[in-house]
């Protein structure tokens, strides 16, 4: 069964070389902003793809927690079959969709943990139910069922009630060093827009247009 769904011709407003930002975060802030005056819901939704030690890639979403001169930052679980892919092979691919736009976004980089302090400063702005979440969740580990969970979580909020709850060890944040950072616009007849930016160690960034 063919899935064509519904042919559209995108009516994107282009994308110039001399109308984006030298620099690719500037250029992701600005979209963002885009992103958010549409209304497109939690815009820093982003696929989180890395490689296994069995060198297959797997991909989920994560939300965008921080963004600087330094890189993308998220959350998770250390022990989390993400995080173990990270210890394997430090490096990953971020894909935002914000088709209502008709743009999307390519990241790809090395990966290394948040400092300590970034990851508590964070953890200590998530609201508590997340907080005892990140204590009673064993994260991408077989468990019998739903009660598991809930029974974990009780636990947690029993041994923390009317305490400040603490960092798990095994929780914390990620970064994302960008070394090619991809703008996608969507265009008439499949001739859309794709800018490139990639650069070398920490050389200047270069801007590359590429064929759709």
């Amino acid at each position: 069964m063919p899935l064509e769904g519904e042919r559209r011709d995108y009516e994107g407003q282009g994308l110039r070389r001399d109308a984006v930002s030298p620099d690719p975060v500037e250029q992701v802030r600005a979209w963002l902003h885009d992103a958010r005056e549409a209304g497109i819901f939690e815009p820093e939704a982003m696929t989180l793809s890395t490689v296994g030690d069995d060198g297959r890639p797997s991909s989920r979403y994560v939300l965008l927690r921080g963004l600087d001169e330094r890189g993308f930052s998220f959350f998770t679980n250390y022990e989390s079959a993400k995080g173990r892919a990270l210890a394997e092979r430090p490096y990953a691919a971020l894909t935002f969709g914000w088709l209502a736009l008709h743009r999307a976004l390519r990241v790809e980089g090395d990966v290394e943990r948040l400092p300590a302090q970034e990851s508590d400063a964070y953890f200590a702005t998530r609201p508590r139910g997340a907080q005892i979440s990140a204590w009673a969740s064993p994260q991408s580990t077989v468990i019998a069922g739903r009660s598991t969970l809930e029974e974990a979580m009780k636990a947690a909020e029993q041994k923390y009630a009317g305490k400040e709850i603490p960092v798990p060890p095994h929780w914390g944040g990620y970064r994302v060093a960008p070394q090619v950072v991809e703008f996608w616009q969507g265009r008439r007849s499949r001739l859309h827009d794709r800018l490139r930016y990639r650069r070398e160690k920490n050389g200047p960034w270069l801007i590359e247009r590429l064929a759709p």
